[in-house]
């Protein structure tokens, strides 16, 4: 007997809208299956076999984030295929800092109106962020909540697990001082900072479409371009060899808060403020929000999506290792001195 109920629709809530999106996400979905999924899409649980091939003593390391207000800019611009990729990216990013592998993936959409099509949409993004990942969408969650939210708006959050032998975990007390830190560009403004960034340009009150000379793209555009996920080429410097220290995901509270997080006691990270290349899209947001450049620094990643900490002797083997992996713009970004922690920026 056909799933269907016109009670629950007239309240707002169409159960056969969330089916035709299932059906309509089935096909992202396959692209991230990987060895180690048991079961696929339509299960009460995602089963996910551990292979443990090569790992002594494994440790389970757990991620989970959302969007954030730049939800706010696909509404707005009325693109969804993206954001999933910001989603998957602010989980696994902070899941590769310890050194660990994501293994797979859930996401949690929820809705003011199952419209089948953006559901769609939204996971695709997911899916492709899984991709880049390497690891699997194993299930997920989409929630009508009429009344909730409005009916052309939703939020969007994940979680991910990865795995990691005990003895590869990155250790920060391993840090010396003269190691070197190591910047691998950002895209952009990444996931973070968007209530400040929409206040600058009032974006509700539109102006999306708006050109800047610095920019190739529109404002919105350049705004919504996903966060960039960097699981493969850090793995790839651990499989190199290189040693690395340890990791920084700059997120929210930018240099300030997240890099101070990945140094070793008595250590302190001195950055030059010249050595940081910083996009375009960081000056405009400074200049037309009147923005101390100390603020900026502590609320964006100002170019710089994830900085690595490794040995002075292994900087150029963790370039061409990087290169490699396709990150070509990666740059020596300062180093490590002896005193109180923090950074500094001068």
């Amino acid at each position: 007997m056909k799933s269907e109920s016109a009670s629950y629709k007239a309240a707002g809530v169409d159960i056969t809208a969330g089916y035709r999106a299932v059906e309509l996400m089935k096909k992202h979905v396959a692209r991230t299956m990987i060895p180690g999924v048991l079961e696929g899409i339509g299960g009460f649980g995602g089963l996910f076999e551990l292979d443990m091939t090569g790992i002594q003593r494994p440790v389970l390391v757990s991620g989970t984030d959302g969007v954030g207000t730049k939800l706010k800019l696909a509404f707005l611009m009325d693109k969804h295929d993206t954001v999933g990729i910001d989603c998957v990216a602010m989980c696994v990013n902070d899941i590769v800092c310890c050194g660990a592998k994501p293994l797979f993936f859930l996401d949690y959409v929820a809705v003011g109106k199952n419209v089948p099509e953006r559901v769609a949409q939204i996971v695709g993004g997911v899916a492709e962020g899984c991709v880049e990942a390497g690891c699997a969408l194993v299930g997920g969650e989409t929630a009508e909540m009429p009344g909730f939210y409005p009916e052309d708006e939703y939020d969007l959050a994940g979680f991910s697990a990865g795995v990691v032998d005990k003895s590869k975990i990155l250790d920060k007390n391993t840090m010396q001082e003269g190691d070197v830190l190591i910047a691998l560009p950002s895209s952009g403004v990444h996931s973070n900072g968007f209530s400040l960034v929409r206040k600058v340009f009032q974006v509700e009150k539109g102006g999306l479409d708006r050109r800047y000379a610095d920019l190739s793209r529109t404002l919105g555009e350049t705004l919504l371009t996903p966060t960039r996920i960097y699981v493969k080429p850090v793995l790839a410097l651990l499989e190199a060899g290189v040693r690395i220290r340890s990791v920084s995901h700059i997120t929210g509270g930018g240099f300030y808060e997240n890099i101070p997080r990945s140094l070793a006691e008595g250590m302190t990270a001195r950055i030059e403020r010249s050595a940081v290349k910083v996009p375009p899209i960081f000056d405009i947001i400074a200049r037309e929000g009147g923005i101390p450049e100390r603020d900026m620094f502590n609320t964006f990643n100002m170019g710089v999506g994830m900085c690595l900490t490794v040995a002075a002797e292994d900087v150029d083997l963790a370039l061409d290792s990087l290169a490699d992996a396709g990150e070509d713009g990666a740059y020596a970004l300062g180093e490590i001195v002896r005193g109180e922690g923090g950074i500094e920026l001068c």
